[in-house]
Formats: C-alpha cells, sequence, structure tokens
C-alpha cells in the first residue's frame, strides 16, 4: 500500500511546481520518506523533486510507456516511501491531442490517486468556487479531494475564497500567500534546473518548505493521500543483474541535466557499470569506457565552456565504440554549436533558434543503428529551440510531417527522446554492441 496524491492545477502557471515540491519538502523535513514523480515528459521539475526529498525523481507518462507499465513503474519509483507525490502537468484534463490521454487526469485514474487542485486565487475570490465546482464535476472520475488557494493577497480574501468554496463540498487544504522567496528563474526551455543553481536551489527550496508548511495543513494532506487503495500488480524492474561486461559512460554536469533514471537502472541490468562524466570538466571519458550515452540538457548555454574542453572533444571524436545521443547530445557530436567547435562527428553544424519545437511523436526507426532495427516503433517526445544543417539525407527515424536523426555503425544521435523502459530492449541492445572494459 503506498499513500499518494497528485498535485494537479486547472492551467500552467498555477504555482503546482512550487507547491508540489514545497510539500515534497516540508514532509521530508518532518521525517516522512516522500517519492518524487512528476506528469509528463517533462526532465526539470523531477531535479527539484530530488533536492526536495533526497530520492531519485521519476516521470509517468502513459504516452512513452504505455498505460499498462505507469502503475508498475510507479511502484517501482515508490518502493520504501511512507507517501508518494505526483505533480501534474498543464491544466488537469489537458492530454496529448485527443481527449485526456497522457493528461494529469488520466495518470490520476491509473493510480487510483485523490487529486489536490492548486488554483491561483489572484484576481478573483468567490469565482474561485465556480472554477473548482466545474473541475470536480467534469470527469465524476477524478476524486478531487482538496484545493490549495495559491496567490492569495490577503486575509480578507482568503476569507472570501473559503467562504465560498465552503458551498462547494471541495475542502481547503492550504491558502498561501505571495512570496517572492519561492521563485524559479526561468529561460528558453522553462525553470533553469536545480543542478545549475546550486546553493540557490538550495535556499528556494527551504523557502518553499516553510511556506507549504505554514500555509497547507500537511495532516489532512498526508490523511488524504491515505485514502488511495492498494494498486494491484507489482513493481516494474529492470530485469535481473548481468554480469557486468563493459562500462558505459554517461553524460553529467550542469550541460546535461535530462534523462529518465530508468536507464542507468536498464544498463546496469543489461551488463553495464554505469559511470557519470561531466563534459564540461573531465578531460578524459572514464577510464575502460565501452559506450557512452549523451543526454539531454542545455549545451547552448555552456557551448563555449564545451568546446573550450578540447581534451574531452576530441577523445569523444577518437573513440571507437557505440555512441547514442539524444538533443543535447546530438549537439555535441555536431561540427559546431553557435560557432563553437565540438565533437565535430556529425557533419552538421548547430544553432539556436527562436522556434520552440514541443510535442510527441509516434515514430518509426528507418534504418538500423547501435539502438535500433528498421521498421521498429518508438514513441518519444521533441523539446528544443535548436536546429541543425543540413538536415539528414537518411533519417534514424520517420514520423508523420517528420523525420530526425543520423546513425552510422556506432553512433545513433537524433533530436527525439526515448523513455527506455517502455523500449526496454535498448538497453540491453547497446550494451551488447559496447566493448569490454579495460583492465
Amino acid at each position: 500500500m503506498v499513500a499518494r496524491l497528485v498535485i494537479a492545477a486547472p492551467a500552467s502557471g498555477a504555482g503546482k511546481t512550487t507547491v508540489a515540491t514545497g510539500l515534497m519538502a516540508a514532509l521530508t523535513r518532518r521525517g516522512t520518506a516522500v517519492s518524487p514523480h512528476k506528469v509528463g515528459p517533462d526532465y526539470i521539475d523531477p531535479g527539484y523533486h530530488a533536492l526536495a526529498t533526497g530520492r531519485v525523481g521519476r516521470n509517468l507518462d502513459p504516452w512513452l510507456v504505455g498505460e499498462d507499465l505507469l502503475a508498475p513503474l510507479f511502484l517501482h519509483g515508490a518502493a520504501g516511501a511512507d507517501v508518494a507525490v505526483v505533480e501534474g502537468v498543464m491544466g488537469l484534463y489537458d492530454g496529448a491531442g485527443a481527449g485526456d490521454f497522457a493528461s494529469t487526469a488520466h495518470v490520476a485514474r491509473l493510480l487510483d490517486a485523490p487529486v489536490v487542485l492548486v488554483v491561483d486565487a489572484a484576481k478573483q475570490s468567490r469565482s474561485v468556487a465556480a472554477l473548482v465546482h466545474g473541475f470536480a464535476s467534469f470527469d465524476t472520475r477524478i476524486r478531487l479531494g482538496g484545493v490549495i488557494l495559491n496567490r492569495v493577497g490577503s486575509e480578507r480574501h482568503e476569507v472570501i475564497c473559503r467562504e465560498a468554496l465552503a458551498e462547494s463540498g471541495v475542502p481547503v487544504l492550504g491558502a498561501i500567500r505571495r512570496s517572492d522567496a519561492v521563485a524559479t528563474p526561468s529561460r528558453h526551455l522553462g525553470l533553469v534546473p536545480a543542478a545549475e543553481r546550486g546553493a540557490q536551489a538550495a535556499r528556494m527550496m527551504d523557502a518553499a518548505a516553510e511556506l507549504v508548511a505554514a500555509s497547507c495543513d500537511l495532516p489532512a494532506l498526508v490523511r488524504l493521500a491515505r485514502t488511495a487503495p492498494p494498486l494491484p500488480g507489482t513493481p516494474w524492474t529492470p530485469g535481473p543483474p548481468a554480469p557486468v561486461t563493459t562500462r558505459v559512460a554517461v553524460a553529467a554536469g550542469q550541460a546535461f541535466t535530462f534523462g529518465y533514471a530508468e536507464q542507468a537502472e536498464l544498463l546496469a541490468a543489461a551488463g553495464a557499470e554505469v559511470v557519470p562524466f561531466d563534459p564540461l570538466a573531465d578531460e578524459n571519458l572514464p577510464e575502460g569506457t565501452g559506450g557512452v550515452v549523451l543526454g539531454g540538457g542545455f549545451p547552448e548555454v555552456y557551448a563555449a565552456e564545451l568546446s573550450a574542453n578540447e581534451p574531452l572533444r576530441k577523445e569523444v571524436a577518437a573513440f571507437d565504440g557505440p555512441i547514442a545521443a539524444e538533443c543535447a547530445g546530438l549537439l555535441y557530436l555536431a561540427r559546431e554549436l553557435d560557432g563553437m567547435p565540438m565533437c565535430g562527428i556529425l557533419d552538421v553544424t548547430a544553432r539556436m533558434t527562436g522556434t520552440l519545437t514541443l510535442g510527441y511523436r509516434d515514430a518509426v526507426a528507418v534504418r538500423d543503428s547501435v539502438l535500433t532495427r528498421d521498421g521498429e516503433r518508438y514513441r518519444g517526445h521533441e523539446f528544443h529551440r535548436t536546429a541543425v544543417e543540413p538536415a539528414p539525407g537518411r533519417p534514424l527515424f520517420r514520423w508523420r510531417g517528420g523525420a530526425d536523426g543520423f546513425a552510422d555503425g556506432r553512433v545513433a544521435a537524433s533530436y527525439l527522446h526515448l523513455h527506455w523502459a517502455g523500449s526496454p530492449h535498448l538497453a540491453a541492445r547497446f550494451v551488447g554492441a559496447c566493448r569490454s572494459p579495460v583492465s
């Protein structure tokens, strides 16, 4: 039995990340083991969740992994926790395309979890009751267990909102005043990742924990979480651990912060010793590296520093083992990024643009690679404001209205982000292509 609740909102920008992370941190500071989760393909919020709880932030996305795998992945991540807090995405009922598939509401139903709605009370008072009534009655399969009012302007404002909501029958579990101390800076792809902010992020988390603890009914929220019934099924597992046959270097550090925790777990189960390295600071790949994984992140922000690390760029360029690269990794393998030299494995140039490319992709692999086989289907997502030129003449993936990716005998590089738990053969296939470690 895992106590759990979902933190949702009527729309983006209501403050659910502040509330969710503040709640996670407040409960953790009181000795509660909190399992943090995020609906959708977001990589940034889980970094703040990890900072709040001391546990790995994990994503729950039925588009990427399928409905049947969602609860097992949740149970895997929540093992040993007292309570799980799931932060939603966008508005409660906003899904991927038609209907509410992959929405916060969809995930709440799959987890049979109560929902707490974070409502931005700024510029309204009694109208919050009408808003909450609409969200509570729109889909009766969703159990709206309470409301947290955010950005409340004054004591009188709070009283008016509470009185109006008392008529709705949905309890108010918190009322949070405006606070600059919990503000998180943003840039071209959303919030600045916690890993880039260091002590600033830690101070913000302390402030969020204190704010939520002072403004919300923590015992009532925990009691609500405990009303969730037992989930059927068993936790997901990456498989029985295989004997270590190779060492896989995974890019980390401030420039490479995007990745799903299950990827490293699958690599380890397939027989890899997973070793992180920082392309900003490390001048060499880890000794004995048999394969390299370059995930997502913000190389465009750190292009000068990545370029200045010439010893590592040259070593990556000369590396003769398999390389799997997604988005940021693709840019790092390019000849140059915004005019600055990169590794040069791919004969393309990369640059920042003013256009946001964002969305799920139902893709088909159209070439064999160290990861894929021709004809295999993959569900992924794109999230970037960069472009590479020229476009691939023979792409790795195609989808309706688009194509992307580069592949040769040792490299598979694409803008497409994949959740390897949804395609676990990727890890086994990649480890099988790796070199044996240097003894």
